[in-house]
């Protein structure tokens, strides 16, 4: 392998400059990067906190904790105290520091498992602490199967990935037979859970409905709030794997900034703006889904998350990549980003305004 390993996303930056060659220029839906404002009072939070000159408590002020705790009370009627649940930079630095950190915890094991179509960063967690990163099928709905984890794996895993709704595909896991085979087998389970406001087709799941033994649920505002730039996020679960995992945290500096914490609370104690979010992506998925139609490619309403998970008519997920981009300058993420089993499909992100995605209707 390379050293270090190339950023997936930067092998589209050729295919960026087709789609500039357009009037109005590239639609750039590869990324999930929102492009709509936070609300305007974690704006003026942000800016008015006064936090900037001291060092913020790395597991969180209890501020944040409690709105954390408040949230998941309030949204999904789960009940976690503030001190099972720890900040982290954004939900990605923890996604790819965490096996290193759970190796030393138990230094016999040595493997990641996490679903064979998935984020890049589970395994890349792996990849970067010198771990063995190993996919778990997925099913033909994109769920994890449980069932295909060998013996041997189980035996040597520090930790199972689950990711409900899923990126890149929506699939929604059984997360009760996830945290079962997690303490069957000793393995704790974190669940991505950073889609959790974007259910479409059910009521929001969360692998805490099922208890907080062995278990983590890692949340983020980068997509419930449009604060991705902001890098505020939070894991929940198991009493002595939180404060492990937060007493570890402390040693290498990772807290997030005073005035993003601050920013955080308001986010979390306001719902309006993510019910009319969520609005908005549904509006935008569902014109996506009528543009490919009409460009001759099928797209289906994903169960949760704001992806569009689409089949390539020619099986290779870089010849619909390109032809998109050349036909349509629309930019889209080849399906193997997200592993081998992904080869066949793009992933659209419905990020871009609406008025900027009435461009490609021209252009169809």
């Amino acid at each position: 392998m390379t050293w270090p390993p190339p950023y997936p996303y930067d092998r589209l930056n050729e295919l960026k400059a087709v789609g500039e060659q357009f009037a109005g220029g590239l639609v750039d839906l590869s990324i999930g990067r929102p492009y709509d404002p936070p609300p305007t009072a974690v704006s003026a939070a942000l800016a008015s906190s006064g936090l900037e000159q001291g060092y913020p408590p790395s597991v969180g002020t209890a501020a944040l904790r409690e709105a954390s705790a408040r949230w998941l009370r309030r949204r999904f009627s789960l009940t976690v105290e503030a001190t099972q649940l720890a900040a982290c930079v954004g939900t990605k630095e923890f996604v790819a520091s965490v096996p290193g950190l759970l190796k030393l915890r138990d230094p016999s094991r040595d493997t990641v498992l996490y679903p064979a179509v998935a984020y890049p960063s589970y395994a890349m967690g792996a990849t970067l602490a010198g771990l063995r990163a190993v996919p778990v099928a997925v099913d033909d709905q994109w769920r994890i199967d449980l069932s295909a984890i060998e013996r041997a794996d189980a035996d040597r895993a520090l930790c199972l990935w689950v990711n409900t709704p899923g990126n890149p595909a929506g699939g929604v896991d059984d997360l009760g037979a996830a945290a079962a085979w997690g303490r069957a087998n000793n393995v704790p389970v974190l669940s991505d859970e950073c889609y959790i406001e974007f259910f479409w087709d059910r009521p929001a799941v969360s692998i805490l409905e099922h208890g907080t033994e062995g278990v983590l649920a890692v949340h983020s505002l980068s997509k419930r709030s449009n604060m991705a730039g902001v890098r505020v996020g939070f894991y929940a679960g198991d009493d002595d794997l939180v404060h492990y995992l937060s007493e570890c945290r402390k040693h290498t500096g990772m807290m997030v900034p005073g005035p993003a914490q601050a920013a955080a609370v308001v986010a979390f104690d306001d719902d309006e703006h993510v019910d009319h979010l969520r609005g908005v992506y549904l509006e935008r998925l569902q014109f996506l889904i009528e543009l490919l139609d009409t460009y001759g490619v099928d797209a289906q309403m994903p169960a949760g998350s704001f992806y569009l998970w689409v089949q390539a008519p020619t099986g290779d997920c870089w010849d619909l990549t390109r032809s998109l981009a050349a036909d349509l300058g629309m930019l889209v993420s080849p399906g193997e980003f997200y592993g081998e089993v992904g080869k066949g499909h793009v992933r659209v992100a419905a990020v871009e305004p609406i008025e900027k995605l009435r461009l490609l209707q021209d252009r169809v």
